[in-house]
């Protein structure tokens, strides 16, 4: 409570009106529910400000039609990465003042505790997350999928697959498993030649693959047979296989990671009450909590030391997790910048090459 009270001060809560609701929009799924459970209910208990919840399969479309339209409901929004720097380049997003954000439990300042590019001038990291290659371990009894090549080799690996409906994620994949290195995929992709060579590894797929929108939608494929093997967020893959036991298998290699983190819309009718929420649910105990519902690392250094077993088990979470050491080995880190400047122009090609 005396951190509640010095951040209420801070931001003018104290002495103002009653304390509002704050509305806060998801993702759904595994992912929501560890909002739920470790940010949205204990910042209640602990606040007195109650939390509405509700889900988009991508925050960040309704955040720019609330904007644009003058007509702002959500206070808080969970959002990746490049969204959140275009959205905040475009002026709909409020800025958010890092002295607000709570310090590391031995006093170390917020803005050293998280990890490099985790608070931006209108972001705040919850989560590193990474979109992975997964599969069914019971559509292969014998040889076992291993790489992004083994993804797009159907020869070896027979069956569908399902893949997310847009250009990010999938044409570095594809450069991957044409024999890029990780270190040079955004290098190569940044050339006509190199687009032209992602295009034309997807085309050798193309008839094979189920696209996705929703991130529920990869393990129900897997789970109803109708894929065989998925490229996914690893939390929802993780979770289909811990919860529901599903015989799922995630691949490490050739993952691509990224952050996602809180924004605040402008106009946001409970502003706030939406900064408290950011700050409480930004320090590293409730962010290593969260990563104990789903396997998202926390972009706290200090938080890491802190995530315990998974929810319910015995079982420690960190090997799960993205940013476990074993688990970066030919990982590739989202480029941010490439994808501000580049996801019109190569969603609107992707698209095109989808319908043709």
């Amino acid at each position: 409570m005396k951190r509640f009270l010095a951040l209420s001060t801070a931001i003018g809560l104290v002495g103002g009106p009653a304390l509002a609701d704050v509305n806060l929009l998801s993702w759904g799924g595994a992912y929501g529910n560890s909002h739920l459970e470790a940010y949205a209910k204990p910042f209640t208990a602990e606040t007195g400000i109650s939390v509405v919840m509700s889900d988009a399969d991508n925050p960040a479309t309704p955040i720019k039609a609330q904007v644009e339209a003058g007509n702002v409901s959500i206070d808080v929004a969970s959002v990746e990465y490049a969204d959140a720097v275009r959205l905040c380049d475009e002026g709909a997003l409020e800025v958010i003042d890092p002295a607000i954000l709570l310090p590391a439990e031995d006093g170390t300042a917020a803005m050293d505790d998280f990890i490099e590019g985790a608070v931006t001038e209108c972001f705040v990291g919850t989560d590193v997350y990474s979109m992975v290659l997964a599969f069914n371990d019971n559509a292969f009894p014998e040889a076992k999928p291993a790489s992004p090549a083994d993804f797009f080799d159907t020869a070896a690996f027979p069956g569908k697959r399902t893949m997310r409906k847009g250009a990010k994620f999938n044409l570095e994949l594809a450069l991957m498993a044409d024999g890029v290195p990780a270190a040079e995929v955004y290098e190569v992709l940044a050339t006509p030649e190199g687009v032209d060579r992602a295009f034309a590894k997807l085309d050798t797929i193309k008839t094979d693959v189920i696209w996705w929108e929703a991130g529920a939608q990869p393990p129900q494929l897997l789970a109803d047979g109708e894929v065989s093997m998925a490229y996914a967020f690893n939390g929802r893959i993780f979770n289909a296989a811990q919860a529901d036991g599903q015989p799922f298998e995630i691949i490490w290699d050739g993952q691509i990671y990224e952050m996602e983190g809180w924004v605040i819309p402008t106009g946001a009718p409970n502003l706030e009450q939406a900064l408290e929420f950011v700050a409480w649910t930004t320090a590293p105990a409730p962010q290593a909590r969260a990563a104990e519902f789903i396997s998202y690392g926390p972009p706290r250094r200090s938080a890491a030391a802190m995530v315990g077993n998974i929810e319910g088990t015995d079982e420690p979470m960190g090997t799960n997790l993205p940013t476990y050491e074993a688990n970066m080995e030919g990982a590739l880190g989202s480029d941010l910048e490439f994808w501000v400047d580049r996801d019109a122009e190569l969603n609107e090609r992707f698209n095109s090459w989808l319908a043709s």
